[in-house]
């Protein structure tokens, strides 16, 4: 049986990235889609770790030929994802976790609308600020804009298949964990999954 993709969107200082990585420590079936960028590394980041650092010739080059399954311009830098290994590993069986921003996010559901996709919501505008000054790594117009963003982010919630609220860490983690196990409990995966058993329980 093919893998599944889930999506996962949020605003920045929603806590997407640190519910991602507590998702795949604790689901070890779950692999991680490594987006393309033309961002410089930031300290402690790892190429083929926490992105494919390219130049802007070989991603456009690789636009060019089509090998993005979206791709968006952030800040003055571009981000993509390759379709070729997003098709692989799902192909192969592997369910996959992209996180993308929600224009991407409405791109992929397009060629493949059978993705699951989440948005992940903050409690309130003032907590998501008080998340994004508690950073201390922005300036106060960064983070104005952040918050400008993040309301037109917070408008395309709807159109996710799952709203996950990040105000307990530990109840929106189980409830992401939750909507892996509930998609590969269904009848379309587990049918052809036990297939042996359904079988033996028919006949024996």
């Amino acid at each position: 049986m093919p893998g599944q993709l889930f999506i996962v969107t949020a605003p920045s200082g929603a806590g997407k990235s640190s519910l991602v990585k507590a998702w795949l420590e604790q689901d070890t079936a779950m692999g991680l889609s490594i987006s393309y960028t033309t961002r410089p590394p930031r300290p402690g980041e790892v190429d083929g770790v926490n992105y494919h650092f390219v130049d802007r010739d070989t991603f456009m080059a690789m636009q060019g030929r089509g090998e993005f399954l979206e791709s968006a311009e952030i800040y003055g830098h571009y981000y993509g994802t390759s379709q070729p290994w997003i098709e692989a590993q799902v192909a192969a069986g592997r369910d996959i976790l992209l996180e993308i921003d929600w224009q991407g996010a409405a791109q992929v559901r397009k060629l493949m609308p059978q993705a699951e996709s989440i948005f992940i919501l903050p409690p309130s505008i003032a907590e998501l600020r008080r998340r994004l000054e508690g950073r201390g790594t922005d300036s106060a117009e960064v983070i104005a804009r952040r918050m400008a963003m993040a309301r037109e982010e917070i408008s395309h919630a709807l159109e996710a298949d799952y709203l996950v609220v990040n105000d307990v860490f530990e109840t929106a983690l189980a409830d992401l964990l939750a909507i892996a196990r509930a998609r590969r409990l269904r009848m379309d995966v587990q049918g052809a999954a036990q297939v042996a058993l359904m079988t033996s329980l028919l006949n024996d």
